[in-house]
């Protein structure tokens, strides 16, 4: 489907082509090992490729690969196996995940929660939550926070350790969504763009001992306890 009126269709994935992406997928593993990376996440989500796969919207193909749910899921979840077994088992994999397109009938959590027992099963390590970005007719309800409820009931319903984000940005706030058990971690993007020390000041904020080199310790709040003298 194309994804604005008036933009060129893409052509359907014939076989040939399924199996070229994937075995692309996996070299790109190989290729991540090699250079020393730690962890690899596979993006199915914010209109990608592999979201395309999972929503009623996008996809309307008439093979395995479409129609029910568990069509939907099958290349996505085929392509994280690849992944899977090409990365060291040592290694995590993780999945950035769309929990839902926000719109009605289209993708949504309940089915998140089964793709991710899906992905479970496959060893699957953590699922980043987020949402949205398939299509211009999203309906996205937004505030501080507004994703972790998906988050939320993913961890709890699907039992897979999962990151939160999505307006995330103090740190009593952060520290809630994990004390709560809404989540295993928390990421900032925009958060960490505007204040790039945000993670010190969160451990001010928070009273917690953090380790900084040198020159900047000397600078850490928490370490003040006589003014600064001024020479005339």
């Amino acid at each position: 489907m194309p994804y604005l009126p008036g933009w060129p269709a893409p052509d359907p994935m014939d076989a040939a082509d399924l199996e070229r992406i994937k075995q692309a997928f996996v070299q790109a593993t190989h290729r991540a090992d090699r250079a020393g990376f730690d962890i690899i996440q596979l993006h199915i989500a914010h209109g990608y490729l592999l979201h395309q796969f999972l929503s009623p919207i996008t996809n309307t193909r008439n093979d395995a690969y479409g129609g029910s749910p568990e069509g939907r899921m099958r290349y996505p979840l085929e392509v994280f196996k690849a992944v899977r077994d090409a990365f060291p088992a040592e290694k995590p994999v993780m999945v950035r995940l769309s929990a839902t397109d926000w719109i009605e009938g289209a993708w949504n959590i309940d089915q998140s929660i089964d793709f991710c027992r899906n992905l479970k099963d496959l060893g699957c390590d953590m699922v980043d939550v987020t949402s949205g970005g398939l299509d211009q007719a999203q309906q996205i309800t937004v505030g501080p926070g507004y994703q972790v409820d998906f988050s939320a009931r993913i961890r709890a319903e699907a039992g897979m350790a999962t990151m939160a984000v999505g307006q995330i940005t103090d740190p009593v706030q952060a520290e809630t969504i994990l004390s709560t058990g809404q989540a295993d971690m928390v990421a900032l993007a925009r958060g960490m763009l505007w204040d790039p020390r945000w993670t010190w000041n969160a451990a001010v904020a928070l009273d917690e001992e953090i380790t900084l080199p040198a020159p900047y310790a000397r600078c850490n709040p928490k370490l003040r306890t006589t003014p600064f003298v001024t020479r005339k």
